[in-house]
């Protein structure tokens, strides 16, 4: 598998990438939604930047990582090989870019921030630098398992609107609470906000991101 198994935008580093960051979106748009928080978090372009787009095209239009059947429980026979195929198209990034899978961050946005769960923590996965995730939750799915063994001091940052109505704020929690008693170190915030992004979080992600790359550059994460 290589970086063409899913469509995607590239933004390359400024100079030598110290770390690389994999944006992805949630459901009903594409690889495009994302690309612009790209500079929002790296404004000086130190790391190299990726947002690919699901394989799935459903209704109601756009593109879609799994089918939604129920909250917290994606649909197995749309999750799972998008699961697979995530998992190869990541791997393929740590050679075709040639930034480690330590020095990378993978985050993104409700169904993104899913799948950001599930490929940085799924069993038998290699651990990124940190995962990133706003306003998803940590999925369960038959045939599939989180692995949070070992997760000390591991970097994840949360975000969630106490006002979703599409992914409520409890789902935020329960990651939060779970992450947080495997003893991952747990950047949480909530915000007064629907199923959005918090504006005001966006300064405090940039500082967390550039030091969870500076950690896994330094041999951590």
């Amino acid at each position: 598998m290589n970086l063409d198994s899913l469509p995607h935008r590239i933004r390359p580093a400024a100079a030598e990438a110290l770390g690389a960051l994999v944006l992805l979106h949630g459901r009903g748009t594409s690889e495009l939604d994302l690309l612009p928080l790209l500079d929002v978090l790296d404004p000086e372009r130190r790391l190299v930047g990726v947002t690919p787009r699901g394989p799935l095209s459903l209704p109601p239009g756009g593109a879609h990582w799994y089918a939604v059947r129920q909250i917290g429980y994606p649909d197995p026979i749309t999750f799972l090989p998008t699961y697979e195929r995530l998992s190869g198209w990541v791997d393929s990034l740590a050679r075709e870019v040639g930034v480690p899978i330590e020095r990378t961050v993978i985050g993104g946005f409700s169904q993104g921030a899913v799948m950001s769960y599930a490929v940085g923590l799924g069993r038998g996965r290699p651990a990124p630098a940190g995962i990133l995730a706003l306003s998803g939750f940590m999925p369960t799915v038959e045939g599939f398992a989180l692995d949070l063994d070992g997760r000390e001091g591991f970097p994840i940052a949360i975000g969630h609107g106490t006002e979703d109505p599409v992914i409520g704020v409890e789902w935020g929690r329960d990651a939060r609470a779970r992450l947080a008693e495997a003893g991952a170190a747990v950047t949480y915030r909530e915000a007064g906000i629907a199923h959005s992004v918090d504006p005001s979080y966006l300064t405090e992600l940039a500082d967390w991101l550039e030091r969870t790359i500076g950690h896994g550059a330094g041999g951590g994460g």
